[in-house]
């Protein structure tokens, strides 16, 4: 059941963002960054950590799950850093995907020849 409801949660998510798409003059940039907000704003009162916990890794999948994470690091940070934890803790939940996501884009430049 537990792959079901994971299933489910990422096909919401992404004929949500596919409704958008189609009805708006957003971009996929917009629409990215709309996520993000929300992941972070379910975070912020702790909406996502139940959304986690009913449907397993599917939340931890779309790009809202990135919203998540920054805010998460952010939350855990200010409670041992204090007013600058809000500055420190941003990034330490999300480096690895950061990094990887620009090594691969830089190694895919050089293999793949772009199209005009």
């Amino acid at each position: 059941m537990l792959l079901i409801r994971s299933f489910l949660f990422c096909g919401i998510v992404c004929a949500i963002a596919q409704i958008i798409l189609d009805t708006t003059n957003f971009s996929p940039g917009h629409i990215t960054s709309l996520f993000v907000v929300a992941g972070s704003a379910l975070d912020t009162f702790s909406i996502y950590d139940k959304i986690i916990t009913y449907v397993g890794g599917g939340a931890l999948l779309p790009i809202t799950s990135f919203g998540h994470s920054l805010t998460h690091g952010v939350l855990a940070s200010t409670e041992v850093n204090g007013f600058m934890g809000l500055f420190m803790g941003m990034f330490d939940l999300t480096a690895s995907g950061i990094t990887a996501a620009i090594l691969f884009s830089f190694i895919f430049s050089l293999v793949f020849k772009p199209k005009h």
